[in-house]
């Protein structure tokens, strides 16, 4: 990692700016996939699975008998620490389903809102170098407790054709409608565009590399809802002298580990903090299984020695991070200064891992700065919010003459009328019609 001490405010800018995702080099091969997928469906789908991932595919959809043959295969301390998890997941996302009050908002004007489940959802698993069973958990469980009638999980298979058994064992836990083995930008376009075997979906969710990333925005410029825009994972941590460099340095290189695209940071206003958490950085590196790509995440991440805690705050309120561990002495006291932030960890023991796994707040988060714009996945996210109203004919005597006005003025003189002539109809028809 490097090291910027007091770094003055045009450097610290550049220190802050993320590494530019050049998808020129990418943008011909994914447009080419989608409209292969669109063209050909599961044709294409057989095809691009052979030729990119070396994997031939006679069925794209996991059997009953997979997934119950895949539940065996776990230990039972995995099987019991998904489903606790599961349990922590439903807990926290239940709790933010909100039936919302019926509004008189004037006498005979009544308006209101209601939640109401996208039908179609489709989640999208990674499985390359980790399986990341956990995301099922995150994604499928919220899409379950909306009421999402149909839940469509996709993740690239193995070169034995198989789904890892975790993601299948997590997907049955959480209620995926139907589970396809596809991956990549090919996966992406299968569930925009709908093929023979794979559902269309009306909104997608979950992370990926670069190809399915790209292939989320450009069917998102289609029609095709996304959860969000999304880049490589982030961690920012705020320390100071009382932190445990331990504990900062392993917060570190879980983040880094995810990729070597990923990108963490430390803010502190400790020099030497970054003196041990440097050597402890290199001591735990050493040990882990996957420390080459942690390595090459250090390379575009970076300690920021700043004045004070109040300045390290306004600089990762502007950088606004994916993930924000605070690890200071009055930790409760800065996280209520945070504005930009995806989620947020406060304390020594808040490990950004239980939040990864089993914690219950959802670990798909917005990246690439999106945070000061964009939140987590949540509830939220599975419904759709429909407004209701209903107008009785004293309620439209309050407020038609409002509307009238108003109408007029805007010189939409057939939204006048729509108003007027209701106005109007005073014949004895109209006790029959009066709500």
């Amino acid at each position: 990692m490097k090291i910027f001490k007091y770094p003055e405010e045009s450097n610290l800018k550049r220190i802050l700016t993320r590494p530019v995702l050049d998808n020129d080099g990418i943008k011909n091969t994914v447009i080419d996939i989608l409209q292969q997928i669109r063209k050909n469906g599961d044709t294409a789908l057989r095809t691009l699975t052979k030729n990119i991932d070396g994997i031939e595919l006679n069925d794209f959809q996991v059997t009953a008998n997979e997934i119950d043959a895949a539940e065996s295969m776990l230990s039972e301390p995995l099987k019991k620490a998904i489903r606790q998890a599961a349990q922590n997941i439903k807990a926290f996302h239940n709790s933010q389903i909100v039936f919302e009050k019926r509004i008189e908002t004037m006498p005979g004007v009544i308006c209101w809102r209601k939640n109401v489940p996208i039908q179609k959802v489709g989640l999208y698993i990674p499985g390359g170098s980790a399986p990341l069973f956990s995301t099922v958990l995150m994604l499928a469980l919220p899409a379950q407790l909306a009421g999402c009638p149909e839940i469509i999980l996709v993740s690239p298979p193995d070169k034995k054709s198989n789904l890892h058994p975790a993601i299948l064992c997590a997907a049955k836990i959480s209620g995926a409608t139907g589970i396809f083995k596809a991956g990549g930008a090919q996966a992406i376009a299968a569930l925009a565009y709908g093929t023979e075997s794979i559902p269309k979906v009306d909104k997608i969710f979950g992370p990926g590399n670069r190809y399915v990333t790209f292939a989320k925005q450009l069917v998102q410029s289609e029609g095709t809802a996304i959860d969000m825009p999304a880049g490589p994972s982030e961690v920012a941590v705020l320390a100071d002298e009382f932190a445990d460099a331990g504990f900062v340095a392993s917060d570190l290189l879980a983040q880094a580990e995810h990729g070597p695209d990923s990108q963490v940071f430390l803010f502190t206003d400790s020099a030497t903090l970054i003196e041990k958490v440097s050597k402890e950085t290199d001591r735990q590196l050493a040990s882990l299984p996957r420390a080459e790509i942690a390595a090459k995440a250090l390379q575009n991440s970076a300690s920021i020695l700043l004045k004070s805690l109040p300045e390290a705050v306004d600089a990762i309120n502007r950088y606004a991070p994916e993930h924000l561990i605070i690890n200071t002495k009055d930790a409760h006291i800065l996280a209520e200064q945070i504005v930009n932030a995806g989620s947020v960890f406060i304390g020594p023991f808040s490990s950004e891992a239980c939040g990864d796994y089993a914690s219950g707040t959802n670990h798909t988060l917005p990246t690439n700065g999106f945070a000061n714009s964009y939140s987590g996945v949540s509830m939220d996210s599975y419904f759709k919010k429909i407004t209701f109203q209903e107008i009785t004919h004293e309620g439209l005597k309050k407020i038609g003459p409002i509307v009238e006005i108003m109408a007029e003025a805007e010189q939409l003189q057939a939204h006048k009328n729509s108003v007027s002539i209701r106005l109007n109809f005073c014949g004895p028809e109209a006790a029959l019609l009066r709500p």
